[in-house]
């Protein structure tokens, strides 16, 4: 058994879909459900007896010391996590709760139970911690890329929350000796992606007719992970990763948000061509940039490579064609948790989140 918190999230739910695809280890899974945490995204696993979802709050110390008590998983996997940036510079409070109030709870509560364990299972039990490649800060281009020696240097609201729950988490390693291990990954992109982020916002603004949004001149680089390239990573590092050790998880795939969007727009113009036969591009709109936006980002993701074996198998070309058609071919996914049909449901089913 083990224990994913945020997974019905992005992120979270991918890897609680893909865990349970390839192994038959119940997953328990804790998620608040905000705007971002999606139960159609695991619509797959309705029914199946080895996903027992759970709606709460990391914070709630009670709820996830009872979850720990009765399933007594062998690991918890931490993506819960508010990971908006624009959200966190008009309203960080809520980052600063969940990213390092709410992971410093969870750590807490990890540590009993680990020290619950016989001394077999103690050896056993990890700590999987999924942070970003923001806490790092910005490069400039000709610097190289992040490793995982690099200082911390966040710069928005959103990268010091993550910094500071990174911090706990290796204090909580080498203070009390909770075997945890941390990865920080690149941009993530693919299937269920709430639309907020570049590359779903830009699919579905495209498909309906509205203005494709940059900001500033677009130059900003990311290094780009497809989220099923991730999934198998962080698998990689429960099995055979090293405790108090941190990993960095990346594409191989640094593209600036200008070439990002020129690209969906010519997969777009080749899969769904518009009515009128313009291009997609015909919808770009430069906006005045975000404050502090930081200007690159890029992983080196050799230590993970070196040490696990582990390298992505798809490019950003393989990659963004997968999850173009995978919106293409799920429009009422998008126009649920677009059109607020589905926050109504949650609302009627397990009342007001808080």
């Amino acid at each position: 058994m083990i224990l994913v918190t945020g997974g019905a999230g992005f992120i979270g739910a991918n890897f609680a879909l893909d865990w349970l695809a390839r192994s038959d280890e119940p997953v328990v899974n804790l998620d608040k459900l905000t705007y971002a945490g999606n139960l159609q995204t695991l619509g797959p696993l309705q029914g199946d007896r080895r996903h027992i979802f759970v709606r709460g709050d990391i914070g709630d110390r009670a709820l996830v010391t009872q979850l720990l008590a009765r399933h007594r998983p062998r690991a918890i996997v931490h993506f819960a996590a508010e990971s908006h940036v624009d959200r966190s510079i008009h309203g960080p409070d809520a980052f600063i709760q969940t990213n390092i109030m709410g992971t410093f709870n969870l750590l807490e509560c990890a540590r009993d139970h680990w020290m619950s364990l016989t001394d077999e299972d103690k050896a056993k039990f990890r700590f999987l911690h999924v942070s970003t490649d923001e806490i790092y800060g910005t490069l400039e281009p000709e610097d190289p890329p992040f490793t995982e020696t690099n200082p911390y240097a966040p710069n928005s609201p959103y990268a010091a929350s993550k910094a500071g729950s990174d911090h706990l988490v290796r204090a909580w390693h080498h203070t009390y000796g909770l075997p945890v291990i941390t990865t920080n990954c690149s941009n993530n992109y693919g299937p269920y992606q709430f639309p907020e982020k570049l590359i779903p916002l830009v699919i579905h603004n495209a498909l309906a007719g509205t203005h494709l949004p940059i900001y500033g001149d677009g130059k900003q680089v990311r290094d780009w992970l497809y989220v099923g390239d991730h999934c198998a990573a962080i698998r990689r590092v429960l099995q055979s990763g090293k405790p108090g050790e941190s990993y960095n998880v990346g594409g191989w795939n640094e593209k600036p948000n200008i070439s990002v969007v020129k690209t969906i727009c010519a997969t777009l113009d080749k899969l769904r061509p518009r009515n009128d036969g313009h291009s997609y591009t015909d919808q770009i709109r430069f906006v005045a940039d975000r404050p502090g936006h930081d200007r690159r980002y890029a992983i080196n993701a050799g230590k993970i490579e070196r040490e696990l074996a582990w390298r992505p198998e798809e490019s950003f070309e393989t990659g963004i064609e997968k999850t173009i058609n995978w919106y293409l071919n799920h429009g009422d996914w998008v126009e649920n948790v677009t059109s607020g049909a589905y926050r109504d449901w949650v609302t009627r089913q397990y009342g007001t989140a808080e």
